[in-house]
């Protein structure tokens, strides 16, 4: 390729040239070696993804995630859980939201259209890339009120690990999950954080929704001041089986405030408190 581009630059008379280099440019994008292995595409660290569209905004799906049923949907341009987005909307009142499970930010254009003015949505994703496609969804929607953390929820700050592929090692996406130990190279070191120290005791929080794959307990251990102090409704998806609801400290430290189970949306429950602040 570089033998014809001299031949050709010395035979192009130079008033000619301007007018070629446009097209001798997007020939050479044809011509080019784009055709990686999945070694050298790996060691490039690029994100594999596409962008989608519906009535909320754009949104960057990872590509290991196509097999995901909210992927899918979104793919095809509608909303996944759209009841939730709708519940949420309706009732963030002028107080921020936590949006824990943030995935590749199915909910941000949505929820960050919904809050009041000088609210903020204080999101967390402990998958890294899902992180990254998070971001590309708020650049894609020039989206200015949401604090996107890389991080999951937890008691108290420390470094776990998230199991991000299943066994066969399919990726799980928004279904990764912390683990506490790490048995096997595929586990992601994943930065845990408590609601109460990332989220900043001068802000009010209207809603605290948590889709954490079965690691609610301690993401409610962490949030215990921000919930004592605001009263937020809460909403957390149950995975089946969960015993957090029905458990004593769920009892003693949620509902023993006064909270109650007063929605079901989606596979969410809600719980609001009847003696609010």
């Amino acid at each position: 390729m570089s033998l014809i581009r001299k031949l050709a630059g010395q035979i192009t008379p130079d008033f000619i040239k301007p007018y070629l280099l446009p097209i001798y440019w997007r020939y050479y994008r044809f011509l080019a070696d784009v055709d990686f292995s999945e070694q050298q595409f790996e060691s490039l660290n690029a994100l594999r993804c596409s962008i989608a569209y519906n009535k909320y905004g754009a949104y960057c799906i990872p590509d290991s995630s196509k097999h995901r049923s909210s992927a899918l949907i979104v793919a095809a341009n509608a909303v996944y859980e759209p009841e939730t987005i709708a519940f949420m909307a309706a009732n963030c009142g002028t107080g921020d939201i936590v949006h824990a499970g943030t995935y590749f930010g199915d909910f941000l254009p949505a929820l960050s259209k919904a809050v009041a003015q000088d609210a903020i949505v204080w999101a967390f994703e402990p998958n890294v890339e899902n992180f990254r496609c998070a971001t590309i969804t708020m650049l894609l929607n020039e989206i200015s009120n949401v604090t996107l953390r890389n991080a999951g929820l937890g008691a108290v700050a420390e470094t776990l690990f998230l199991q991000t592929v299943d066994d066969s090692g399919t990726a799980l996406g928004g279904g990764s999950q912390v683990v506490s130990t790490s048995n096997n190279d595929a586990l992601q070191s994943v930065q845990i954080l408590p609601i109460d120290e990332s989220v900043p005791r001068n802000r009010t929080v209207s809603i605290l929704q948590l889709d954490v794959e079965g690691y609610e307990r301690p993401a409610l251990e962490g949030a215990l001041q921000t919930i004592q102090r605001c009263k937020p409704m809460i909403i957390i998806e149950i995975l089946p089986n969960s015993e957090l609801i029905t458990g004593k400290w769920f009892a003693e430290n949620i509902l023993a405030l006064g909270y109650q189970n007063t929605h079901k949306v989606s596979e969410n429950l809600v719980f609001t408190c009847s003696e609010t602040s």
